[in-house]
């Protein structure tokens, strides 16, 4: 189950690296904040992209909440900005997009269930913790 966990986290991050990495030139219009559109796409693209080598690397409570916090924080932005004309906050610039189409779909997938798995990984390894820590104080309990 933790195999299947972490690769269905990795593939989501990396479809949402892989739209914002190519979608970042035509963001470069995109203005308002310290920060413009096409660099804000490519760190999005890196951050995910090496938050997917790490889920793959370490399955530790850590790595999954990291990638908790990648996935459902670029499902958050996604939905923000499609939803709201919120304008630029801070350094961000006003990334405001109310329309749809497919690569949008692809990355709020592959966010959605990197999020959902990152999220199942954590819990699952937080409970395997709880009964390995039950399991040793009965176990010290009988000795």
């Amino acid at each position: 189950m933790g195999l299947i966990l972490r690769l269905l986290v990795a593939a989501g991050l990396a479809a949402d690296a892989i739209v914002h990495w190519r979608f970042a030139p035509d963001m470069a219009y995109v203005q308002g904040g310290s920060i413009d559109g096409d660099l804000l796409f490519r760190i999005q693209a890196a951050v995910a992209g090496v938050t997917a080598v790490v889920i793959l690397t370490y399955a530790r409570r850590w790595s999954y909440a990291l990638a908790f916090l990648v996935a459902a924080s670029a499902v958050g932005a996604l939905l923000l900005y499609f939803y709201v004309e919120v304008g630029a906050l801070g350094p961000l610039p006003d990334m405001h997009d109310p329309v749809w189409y497919t690569e949008k779909t692809i990355s709020l997938v592959g966010e959605g269930v990197a999020a959902l798995a990152a999220l199942a990984g954590f819990v699952t390894l937080s409970l395997d913790d709880v009964r390995e820590r039950s399991r040793r104080r009965e176990h010290a309990g009988r000795t």
